[in-house]
C-alpha cells in the first residue's frame, strides 16, 4: 500500500460528471453508530438530480460501451490497485460509517476488491454465438450488447461490497450506472466507490452516485424511463414494491432482487460437533448478524442436541463485543437505535413465547451483546422472521428427515447449511432444500465472485458474479444476414 492523501469533500456527489452538492434544501446527516459521531453532513439529491444522472449516464454509455474490452478491462484492473493503495482508509470508513468491525471490515474490503478484479476478466468472456439456420444463404447471429444504464440501489450492511458486486461487472460490461445508496451508509455504498473509479479513469457521467430521501426519489430511481435494470439488494417487502414499479410501470425493466433470508444451520447427528459449532458462531455473529445469509436458525438433531448447545452456549459467552475498531471485537454496534428497538422486541417476543434465553446481556449504546435461545420452535416469531442482528435459536428435529423439513419451513430460500460426516448423504441433503445457495460443512456466509449468488422463493430473483453477472448485465441482439436472396411463398 502507498500513502495517499485521503479522499476529500465526501459532502459531494458525482451527478452528470460533476461533483456537487445536492440540490435538496436539507441535509442528511451521517454519523458514526458506536461513537455517535457526526461523520459528515451532505445536502440530499431531488428527482432533478436523479433526472440528471441518468440522462447524462445514457450519453456517457454509448462512448463508454464503444471502447474496446482492453480498456475497460484496464480501468478495472487500475481501480483494484486503487483499492489496495488506500486499503487503510476504506476499512476505516466501513469502521465508522457501517458499524463494522475491523474484522468484517477487511473481509468487506477483500469482497468489494475480488469482485472488481473478476469484472476485469468480463469484457473479453463477454461474446456473441453464430447459429444454424434453415434458410438458403442465411447467416445467423447472436449478439451479446450491454443493457445501457442499471440503477443500483445498495443496502447498509456490506455497503462497499454490495454495491460494488452489481457496479464493476455492469460498468466491465460497458454499461452506466447510477447508485442509490443507503442513508445510513452513503460514503461506503456509494461515493468511494466513484472517487475510486474515477481516479482509475473512469469517462465523467458513466457512474453517478444519487443520497437522496426515498420518500423524495425512491419510486422516481425505478420509473424513470431511462434504466433498463434495476439492481436491489434489501429487505423483501422493498424488494416486492420494486418488482412491482419495474413490472407495472410504463417502462418495464429487467429486475435482480436479492433480498431476506432466514438461513437454517442443520447439525446432523453424525456431524462433528467442534466444526458445527465454529462454523456456527462466526456464521451468526460476523457482523453482528447484520447479514442476509448469517444463520437465522441452528436446527439440531435430537442426539447431538444437548451437546451442541452446551459448547456453543460457552463459546459465545467468551465472543468480545463493543469497540469495533479493537482488532479483538467481534460483535460490534448495529447499525441505529431503530434496529436496536427492534431487536428487544424481539428478544421480548422470543421469552414471552417460551424460549429459553441461554446468553444474553444489556445494550451498551448500539452494542447488543450476543443473544442464543433454546427450546425453540417452528411456530415462533424468532424462527419466522430474519432477525438481522446478533440473536439466534435452537431448535430440535427428531431425525434428518425432520431437520430437512424444518429447514424448508420459511418463506425464504437465500443461503443454508447442512453438517455431516457423510459427504453423500450432506450433498443429498443440500438437494433437498429449496435454496439459491447451500453449502456442506461449512457456514452459510459465502460468497466468491465467480460462483452464482442468490435466493429461491422470497429471497429474491436473478444471480449475480461470474458468468451470471454477464446474463444479467447483458442482453441478446439477434441478428441475420442474407446473402443470397431467398425465395418467400408470395
Amino acid at each position: 500500500m502507498t500513502s495517499k492523501p485521503v479522499y476529500q469533500n465526501l459532502e459531494l456527489q458525482p451527478i452528470g460528471g460533476q461533483w456537487r452538492a445536492g440540490s435538496a434544501s436539507r441535509n442528511l446527516d451521517v454519523t458514526d453508530p458506536f461513537t455517535g459521531e457526526q461523520l459528515l453532513s451532505l445536502p440530499m439529491a431531488t428527482r432533478e438530480d436523479l433526472d440528471e444522472a441518468y440522462r447524462k449516464a445514457a450519453q456517457a454509455q454509448v462512448e463508454w460501451a464503444a471502447m474496446g474490452p482492453t480498456a475497460r478491462g484496464q480501468i478495472m484492473r487500475r481501480a483494484v490497485e486503487i483499492f489496495d493503495e488506500r486499503k487503510d482508509e476504506i476499512v476505516d470508513w466501513l469502521i465508522r460509517e457501517s458499524g463494522s468491525t475491523r474484522i468484517k471490515a477487511q473481509i468487506e474490503w477483500g469482497a468489494a476488491r475480488s469482485i472488481t478484479l473478476e469484472s476485469a476478466s468480463l469484457p473479453g468472456r463477454c461474446h456473441g454465438r453464430i447459429l444454424p439456420t434453415d434458410v438458403p444463404g442465411k447467416e445467423s447471429r447472436v449478439y451479446r450488447a450491454p443493457l445501457g444504464v442499471i440503477g443500483v440501489i445498495s443496502p447498509w450492511n456490506f455497503p462497499l461490497h454490495l454495491s460494488a458486486r452489481s457496479v464493476s461487472p455492469a460498468l466491465a460490461l460497458g454499461n452506466a450506472v447510477v447508485i442509490k445508496p443507503a442513508s445510513d451508509t452513503p460514503v461506503t455504498g456509494g461515493l468511494l466507490l466513484a472517487r475510486i473509479f474515477e481516479e482509475a479513469g473512469l469517462p465523467a457521467g458513466v457512474l453517478s452516485v444519487v443520497v437522496g430521501a426515498g420518500s423524495e426519489i425512491g419510486d422516481a430511481f425505478v420509473e424513470h424511463p431511462i434504466p433498463s435494470f434495476i439492481s436491489f439488494t434489501g429487505s423483501t417487502p422493498v424488494g416486492r414494491n420494486i418488482g412491482r414499479i419495474a413490472s407495472g410501470g410504463e417502462h418495464l425493466k429487467h429486475v435482480a432482487l436479492e433480498l431476506g433470508g432466514n438461513s437454517p444451520f442443520v447439525v446432523l447427528a453424525d456431524a462433528d460437533v467442534d466444526a458445527a459449532v465454529n462454523a456456527a458462531v462466526v456464521g451468526k455473529f460476523l457482523h453482528q448478524g447484520q447479514i442476509c445469509m448469517a444463520i437465522n436458525r441452528i436446527i439440531v438433531e435430537q442426539p447431538l442436541l444437548e451437546e451442541f448447545t452446551r459448547r456453543y452456549v460457552e463459546r459465545v459467552k467468551a465472543l468480545p463485543y463493543g469497540d469495533p475498531s479493537k482488532p479483538e471485537t467481534v460483535v460490534g454496534p448495529v447499525i441505529n437505535a431503530r434496529q436496536l428497538d427492534g431487536l428487544k422486541d424481539k428478544i421480548r417476543l422470543a421469552q414471552e413465547e417460551g424460549a429459553t434465553l441461554l446468553v444474553g446481556g444489556e445494550p451498551q449504546g448500539n452494542v447488543m451483546p450476543p443473544h442464543v435461545f433454546g427450546n425453540v420452535t417452528a411456530d415462533m416469531e424468532i424462527a419466522r422472521e430474519e432477525i438481522f442482528g446478533p440473536l439466534v435459536g435452537i431448535q430440535s428435529a427428531r431425525d434428518a428427515a425432520h431437520a430437512l423439513e424444518l429447514a424448508n419451513s420459511t418463506e425464504y430460500g437465500l443461503s443454508s447449511t447442512v453438517f455431516t460426516r457423510d459427504i453423500s448423504k450432506g450433498v443429498a441433503f443440500a438437494q433437498g432444500i429449496r435454496a439459491g445457495m447451500t453449502h456442506v460443512n461449512d457456514m452459510p456466509v459465502n460468497d466468491e465472485p465467480n460462483a452464482p449468488f442468490g435466493g429461491e422463493k422470497n429471497s429474491g430473483l436473478g444471480r449475480f458474479n461470474g458468468d451470471w453477472a454477464i446474463e444479467e448485465f447483458t442482453t441478446d441482439h439477434w441478428i441475420t444476414v442474407q446473402h443470397a436472396p431467398r425465395p418467400y411463398p408470395f
